[in-house]
C-alpha cells in the first residue's frame, strides 16, 4: 500500500488534473471489491445458526448474560474486558440485544470501514496521488479479509474499537489533550494500550501522554467506584485479566505468556520469565517507535508499538491481533525485487490459518503455533524498517531485465508487465507463495468431490465407467493387464510403486530450485506455466471428480501402493483426511512430469539431461497405469493441461525473455547486459 507510488514511474508524472481513466477504473473496482467483502463479511455472519455466531455478544447480554446479572461479571470467566468496559456496555445491553443481528454486525463493519480511511489518511507524508486515491479501498479490503476482523465480526467482539480510538487520537483529532482523551479510553478498555503512554512522551506530546493516563486513571477509579468486587476481581485477583476467557496455553492466545505455557513452563519460572521478556521487547519495542515517528513515520511508530502490546500482554486473542496488519506500512529492503516481502508475509500470517502457511508436521509446530505471535516480536523488535533518509526509501535498486522477444500474434502478451527480471526473486517469498498455492491446492482438490461422501463417490464411479466406455472404442484399455502383470513382478512392482510415491513432488521442486538458482529469468517462465497447469487441473477436479481403477468396484484391479481397502471408506493413514481420491481427472501426476521434462528439454545445455527429462514423463505414465491410480486418458487429460499452462503463460505474460541458447541468465551480473528500467509495482 505505502509502495504504490514508487512502482516504476513516478506519482507526479499523473496528469495534475484529475485521475488518469486507469487510476479511475483501478480506483472503482477497488471500492467494489471492499464493498463486496464487507457484505460478504455481513452475510456469513447474519446466515449461520443462531447458536454459533456472535457467542461473545450473546454470552453477555442474553437472559443469563454476564451483563445482566446482579453478581460479578467476572464469576464465569465468561466476560474478558475490564470493569471500566463493562460500566459502558452494561447500559447498552438492551439495545444490543434488540440489535443483536445486523444492527450489531453493520455497526461493526461501519467501525472497520473507518478504521480503514483513518490508516490511509496516516500514511507518511507526502503521499503520491495513486497512493492517495487507493490507499483507502485497499486498506478497507485488508481489513475485511483479516483474521481478527472476521473473528471480531463473527464473536460479535468489540476490539476495533481500541485500534481505532488510538488512530483517531493520534492523527485525526485536534489538541493534544483530546487525542490522549482518545488514547485514555482504549487503554482503559485495553490495558495494554497504556504502551502509548512514553511513546507520546518521548516523541515531543507530553499533554498527550499526561491526557491518556489521566482519563485511563479516571476511567479506571470511576469503574471501582461503582463496581469495587469487579474492579479487585479483575485487577488483584486476575492481574489485569489474566485467566479469563479460555485458557491461556490455546493457541488463540498469541502472547508471550500463552507461548510460555504451551512451551511446557509454569508456576513462578514461568511468570518471571514472561514479566522479563515482556519488558525486554517493551523497551526495544519503543525505542524503535520513538525513532520512526521522530523519522516521520508516525503510523508505523504506532504499529510497532501496538505488535508489542500484542507481546507483553497476558492474554491476546485472534480478535485483538490487529495491530499486526498494521505493521505493513513499513518498508523492507534495498531492492526493489524485496520490497514485497514484508507486506506479502504480514498479510498472509494476518488473513490465513497458520496451517496453511506452514507444513503439518511435528517439527513445525512450535513455529505454526505461535506464527502471529512472531511476526508481532519481529514488527517490534527485528524487522529493519527503513528510514524516510535512507537512500532506497523513495528509489530502491532497480531490477534488471531480461531482452524481450517479441510475441505471434502482436497483440500478445495480454498482461501490461509482461518483462522477465533477470535477479532471483527473493527466497522467502518464493517460499511463502509456494506453500501457501500448495495449501490452497489441497483445499480445492478435497473439496471438489462433487456433494456428500455417497453422492460423490456415485458421481466419481459413474464417470469411471464412461472413461472405460471412451477407452474401450479407442482400444487403449490396457489397464487391467498392465496391472496385473506388474503385480506379478515383484522387483518391478516394488520400483513402479517407489516411483510413484517419491518422484512426484521431488522431481518439480528439483527443476524449480535449480532453475532458480541458475536461470532466474527461466524459473520465472518455468514457474507461471507450472502454476497455470495446475489451475487448469483443479477446475477439472472440480467439474469431473472421477474414480481412478484402484477405487472402481468390480473391476479386479489391485491397489500396489495402498494395498486392498474398502472401497466405500478407504483408508490411506494419514493422508486420508488430506487428499481427494477422485481427483483423477487430469492426472497431475503426469502432468507435473511432463512439465518437468518439456522444461528439461528446452533448457538444458546437454542431450542426456534432455534425454533424463523426458524420460520422466514415461516412467511416470507407466507407474500411474500400473499401480492403478489413473486410467490412460487421465493422462492425456494431463498433457492437455501442460499445453494449456504453457499456453496461458505465453498469451498472459509473453514468450520466455531470453533467447535460447544465449546463456545470459546464467552469466555472473557484470557479464549481463540488460536493459535496466525502474521496478513495476511486483518484481515477479
Amino acid at each position: 500500500m505505502v509502495d504504490l507510488e514508487h512502482g516504476g514511474r513516478q506519482a507526479d508524472a499523473l496528469a495534475p488534473t484529475g485521475p488518469g481513466a486507469r487510476l479511475r477504473a483501478a480506483r472503482l473496482a477497488l471500492w467494489a471489491v471492499a464493498a463486496i467483502l464487507a457484505v460478504r463479511q455481513m452475510a456469513v455472519v447474519l446466515t449461520s445458526p443462531s447458536g454459533s455466531r456472535l457467542t461473545d455478544l450473546e454470552t453477555w447480554v442474553g437472559p443469563q448474560g454476564v451483563l445482566h446479572v446482579n453478581g460479578s461479571l467476572y464469576d464465569s470467566t465468561r466476560f474478558t474486558g475490564t470493569p471500566f468496559a463493562g460500566l459502558v456496555l452494561k447500559p447498552l445491553t438492551r439495545a444490543a440485544e434488540q440489535a443483536l443481528g445486523w444492527g450489531w454486525t453493520f455497526g461493526t463493519l461501519l467501525l472497520v470501514v473507518a478504521l480503514g480511511l483513518v490508516v490511509a489518511r496516516a500514511l507518511p507524508r507526502p503521499t503520491g496521488r495513486r497512493t492517495a486515491l487507493l490507499a483507502a479501498p485497499v486498506a478497507i479490503s485488508l481489513l475485511m479479509v483479516s483474521l481478527p476482523v472476521r473473528n471480531t465480526l463473527w464473536l460479535g467482539q468489540t476490539s476495533v474499537i481500541p485500534v481505532l480510538l488510538v488512530l483517531l487520537g493520534c492523527f485525526t483529532v485536534r489538541g493534544e489533550r483530546a487525542g490522549g482523551v482518545l488514547v485514555g479510553l482504549a487503554a482503559a478498555l485495553q490495558p495494554t494500550v497504556l504502551l502509548f503512554v512514553p511513546l507520546l512522551w518521548c516523541t515531543g506530546r507530553r499533554r498527550a501522554a499526561l491526557s491518556t493516563a489521566v482519563t485511563f486513571a479516571g476511567g479506571t477509579l470511576l469503574a471501582w467506584a461503582a463496581m469495587p468486587g469487579d474492579s479487585f476481581t479483575y485487577w488483584v485477583h486476575h492481574m489485569a485479566g489474566a485467566g479469563l476467557g479460555g485458557q491461556a496455553d490455546a493457541l488463540a492466545n498469541q502472547s508471550l505468556h500463552g507461548a510460555l505455557l504451551r512451551f511446557g513452563l509454569s508456576g513462578p519460572l514461568e511468570v518471571a520469565l514472561f514479566l522479563l521478556l515482556g519488558s525486554a521487547v517493551a523497551a526495544l519495542a519503543l525505542r524503535r517507535a520513538v525513532g520512526h515517528a521522530r523519522d516521520g513515520q508516525l503510523l508505523l511508530a504506532v504499529a510497532v508499538t501496538g505488535c508489542a502490546a500484542v507481546a507483553v500482554s497476558p492474554t491476546t486473542w485472534q480478535h485483538q491481533l490487529l495491530w499486526v496488519l498494521l505493521a505493513v506500512v513499513g518498508r523492507v529492503g534495498t531492492r526493489a525485487a524485496d520490497r514485497t516481502v514484508w507486506p506479502v508475509a504480514v498479510i498472509l500470517v494476518t488473513t490465513l490459518p497458520a496451517k496453511m502457511m506452514l507444513p503439518n508436521t511435528p517439527v513445525m509446530y512450535p513455529l505454526r503455533d505461535n506464527l502471529v505471535l512472531l511476526a508481532a516480536l519481529a514488527a517490534a523488535t527485528a524487522v529493519p524498517f527503513l528510514p524516510r533518509t535512507s537512500p532506497h526509501y523513495d528509489a530502491p535498486v532497480p531490477t534488471e531485465y531480461a531482452r524481450q522477444i517479441p510475441a505471434r500474434p502482436g497483440r500478445l502478451p495480454l498482461l501490461p508487465f509482461p518483462r522477465r527480471p533477470l535477479a532471483r526473486p527473493n527466497l522467502l517469498l518464493e517460499l511463502l507463495l509456494i506453500r501457501v498455492t500448495y495449501a490452497a491446492y489441497q483445499q480445492v482438490r478435497l473439496a471438489a468431490t462433487g456433494g456428500s461422501d455417497e453422492a460423490a463417490r456415485a458421481t466419481a464411479e459413474h464417470h469411471g465407467h464412461l472413461i472405460l466406455d471412451a477407452e474401450r472404442f479407442l482400444h487403449l484399455d490396457i489397464e487391467h493387464a498392465v496391472n496385473h502383470a506388474v503385480v506379478q513382478a515383484g522387483p518391478l512392482r516394488a520400483f513402479l510403486d517407489f516411483y510413484y510415491e517419491s518422484f512426484h513432488f521431488l522431481v518439480p521442486l528439483t527443476v524449480l530450485a535449480v532453475l532458480y538458482w541458475r536461470r532466474p529469468a527461466d524459473y520465472r517462465w518455468a514457474r507461471a506455466s507450472l502454476g497455470f497447469t495446475t489451475l487448469l487441473a483443479l477446475i477439472g477436479f472440480w467439474l469431473f471428480p472421477l474414480a481412478p481403477p484402484r477405487l472402481m468396484p468390480g473391476l479386479g484391479f489391485v491397489d500396489t501402493v495402498h494395498g486392498a481397502q474398502d472401497l466405500a471408506h478407504p483408508d490411506y493413514g494419514a493422508m486420508t483426511a488430506i487428499t481427494n481420491q477422485y481427483a483423477a481427472m487430469p492426472s497431475l501426476h503426469f502432468g507435473w512430469s511432463l512439465w518437468c521434462g518439456v522444461v528439461v528439454a528446452v533448457l538444458a545445455p546437454r542431450w542426456w539431461t534432455k534425454a533424463l527429462g523426458l524420460a520422466h514423463p514415461l516412467f511416470t505414465v507407466t507407474a500411474i497405469v500400473a499401480t492403478a491410480n489413473h486410467w490412460v486418458l487421465d493422462a492425456a487429460g494431463g498433457a492437455l493441461v501442460v499445453g494449456g499452462g504453457f499456453a496461458l503463460g505465453y498469451a498472459l505474460i509473453g514468450p520466455r525473455g531470453i533467447a535460447a541458447g544465449t546463456g545470459e541468465a546464467g552469466r555472473p551480473p557484470a557479464q549481463r547486459t540488460p536493459r535496466t528500467e525502474e521496478q513495476p509495482v511486483s518484481s515477479g
